[in-house]
């Protein structure tokens, strides 16, 4: 059972998460936050497994209470703004995906369930703009070495680089989806990152580095 908090300051809004959330059988709303701070505490209260996180919220927004909150949970932001200084500023916090409210019900659940099983999700709005955004703007030199990581970890890093899910970083490298998922983990704990996604960022920056 995938145990969710939703955070969003409109109590409609958040109903109505809820009761999408509440008809998929594997999925258990365990609480509702109407503010980053009270997403923040009942996050350490309930040890959910996803956070589904609004952006602009009363005494700490969405992508402040993420910080707070990725290693703890996953996050998965979901708003009405897809203004690039808010997917970025959520990635770069530790959110595991970014979604639009104007997402339909069946693709919000499946994202939640990619989530919990640490893979990360991402609009299609919004991922050519992340696409270009790596184009456009030459990465500066790297500050963490990747020299803590064995030769099998570097490719599922390079992997992640490549937005590839766990199962399909399984078949590419031929290891179980499990131990495809175990390498993350390692990964994401040896370079003090908080989610897949920073990893993929990263990845990205060391393309082509030798080191």
């Amino acid at each position: 059972m995938i145990r969710v908090l939703v955070a969003d300051d409109q109590a409609a809004v958040r109903a109505g998460i809820a009761l999408i959330l509440r008809a998929a059988p594997d999925v258990e709303v365990v609480g509702e936050a109407a503010d980053g701070e009270e997403a923040v505490a009942l996050t350490r209260e309930l040890a959910p497994d996803v956070v589904l996180m609004d952006v602009r919220m009363p005494r700490l927004d969405g992508i402040a209470a993420t910080r707070e909150i990725a290693g703890r949970a996953d996050v998965l932001v979901l708003t009405t703004f897809d203004a690039d200084a808010h997917v970025f500023g959520a990635l770069r916090a530790g959110a595991s995906g970014f979604l639009l409210k104007d997402v339909d019900a069946d693709r919000l659940v499946e994202a939640v369930r990619t989530v919990a099983a640490g893979d990360g999700v991402i609009a299609p709005q919004v991922t050519r703009r992340l696409i270009g955004a790596f184009a456009a703007v030459p990465a500066p030199a790297p500050p963490v070495s990747l020299d803590g990581l064995t030769p099998r970890e570097r490719d599922v890093l390079a992997c992640l680089g490549e937005g590839l899910s766990n199962q399909q970083i399984a078949e590419r490298l031929e290891m179980a989806e499990t131990t495809a998922k175990t390498h993350v983990s390692r990964i994401l704990a040896k370079l003090g990152l908080r989610s897949r996604v920073q990893a993929a960022i990263l990845a990205r920056e060391h393309a082509g580095d030798p080191r």
